[in-house]
């Protein structure tokens, strides 16, 4: 036991090594994508004073990394007029409508309070899933706690494996303090034992997500197994394809259904998950009986030819992707951007001139001071990282070179905006025009990342195609 506990340590010190090394790679990625920018300009500027063999170079924009979000319901519009549930009902409707085609109505239902209802293939399997915005502090405990939850895994898959660990005070005592700290902040009647439910965290198993178990009679070992040994239950038949609903989770969370970027602060409830016994489980059960019966063995487990959908846990991973999918879709749906901190250092002069480039540029100011005995203001902002690209060069011509900016990464922040919202009321139509002509954040960075992976993206192009444009020559 001792040396499996060393191995344990020591696949927990390569994971939190192998995971700070991630999250400093994501935290320096913001500044190394300006870096990138900046180096891209250069090469394009010297391509066709140097040498580079005659050779074109083509430069593709950057990558910019979004997150995928729900959030709730609003109560008043764009107008702050009262919404009621009409908006619920029009997504419900829009779901209806954009299901997949070869996938029968029958499968698929959505219930006005957004619980999604899904049948596998083979009608052998139906899963309810609903998805529920995580609070913002649970969030950021699960985003920092990454390396923690990560070491979990780790025990919980050896656990899983029968393999006894002697877990050092130190791990117990942080993952009991993870524990306690998920149990104050998710306070309420709808996050009633909640932690103990906890099915996963994903993506990638240690991500900012989480898969509850709401299922009524099933039990399951519990993600905290570790801190309580006489809390393991038998998980009971519908156990065989737990790893299944997991697996379906994880490719959910991974890429979401707005524009395949990670979800973050999403909560999916599994509240129903009913199976039905397999024909050739059926059939190897009574054959295994008969076998015992007469003293000879049972044949072998063939597969029914009569279901072409494959098996039922890819079915099931398949059904649960999709149900997530949906789900998070029945819901208010948002963007999340990467925010870089922006301090600036400027004159009194050209004050005005910073904040128009600020407001051009999405940022908002959080503060400024006057730096004692000098002439000098110190602007602290907040800047989405991709309208940060060209902001240096920007600023310093508006100033004259008075105004200096420093960006570093800070945290990812949620688009107000609906990328999805479109004028429907007449005082909205008043307010913004049948166009809604005013620009949208969230859907110009949703299209771009479509785009930019091949996805499909709604726009017109031709809106008038009846039109025909004359050119004639003035004689």
């Amino acid at each position: 036991s001792q040396s499996e506990s060393e191995g344990v340590e020591s696949e927990r010190v390569e994971s939190d090594q192998s995971e700070s090394e991630r999250v400093e790679s994501e935290r320096v990625r913001a500044s190394r994508v300006r870096a990138s920018q900046n180096e891209s300009e250069r090469v394009r500027a010297n391509q066709n004073e140097s040498e580079f063999a005659k050779i074109r170079i083509s430069v593709s924009k950057p990558i910019i990394p979004f997150r995928e979000t729900v959030v709730r319901p609003p109560k008043v519009d764009m107008v702050n007029e009262d919404l009621g549930k009409q908006q619920k009902v029009a997504v419900i409707h829009q779901l209806k409508e954009e299901a997949p085609q070869g996938r029968s109505s029958s499968t698929l239902q959505v219930d006005p309070g957004g619980l999604v209802t899904l049948t596998t293939p083979n009608r052998q399997a139906t899963v309810s899933i609903r998805a529920v915005p995580l609070p913002q502090e649970v969030t950021g405990l699960l985003e920092r706690s990454s390396e923690l939850i990560r070491t979990l895994e780790l025990i919980n898959m050896s656990l899983r494996e029968g393999r006894t660990l002697d877990l050092s005070i130190r791990t117990l005592e942080d993952i009991a303090g993870l524990k306690v700290q998920l149990e104050t902040l998710l306070q309420g009647r709808k996050w009633k034992n909640a932690v103990d439910r906890i099915w996963a965290f994903g993506p990638r198993r240690y991500g900012p997500n989480i898969l509850l178990n709401s299922i009524k009679d099933y039990s399951r070992p519990s993600v905290w197994q570790c801190l309580a040994w006489r809390d393991r239950t038998d998980p009971g038949a519908a156990s065989d394809f737990d790893n299944s609903v997991i697996s379906g989770f994880q490719l959910a969370a991974l890429a979401g259904p707005m524009c395949e970027e990670p979800l973050m602060g999403v909560c999916f409830s599994v509240d129903r998950w009913d199976i039905l016994p397999t024909k050739e489980d059926s059939k190897s059960q009574q054959a295994s009986a008969d076998g015992s019966e007469d003293g000879t063995a049972g044949p072998e487990r063939r597969t029914d030819p009569s279901d072409c959908y494959g098996p039922v846990s890819g079915q099931l991973i398949a059904a649960v992707k999709e149900a997530c999918r949906q789900a998070f879709q029945a819901q208010p749906q948002r963007l999340m951007a990467a925010m870089y901190t922006c301090e600036i250092i400027a004159t009194a002069d050209v004050l005005g001139r910073v904040y128009g480039v600020l407001g051009k540029r999405e940022g908002r100011v959080l503060h400024e001071e006057m730096k004692e005995g000098t002439d000098m203001f110190i602007i602290k902002a907040v800047l989405p990282v991709a309208e940060s690209f060209g902001f240096a060069d920007e600023i310093r011509k508006r100033t004259s070179g008075l105004a200096s900016p420093q960006l570093v990464f800070s945290h990812w922040e949620v688009i107000s905006s609906d990328p999805f919202w479109v004028p429907t009321t007449e005082e909205e139509y008043l307010h913004f025009g049948e166009k809604a002509d005013s620009e949208n954040q969230a859907l110009k960075y949703m299209n771009a990342v479509r785009r930019r992976k091949g996805l499909y993206v709604e726009e017109k192009i031709v809106e008038h195609a009846e039109k025909q444009r004359t050119l004639g020559k003035n004689k």
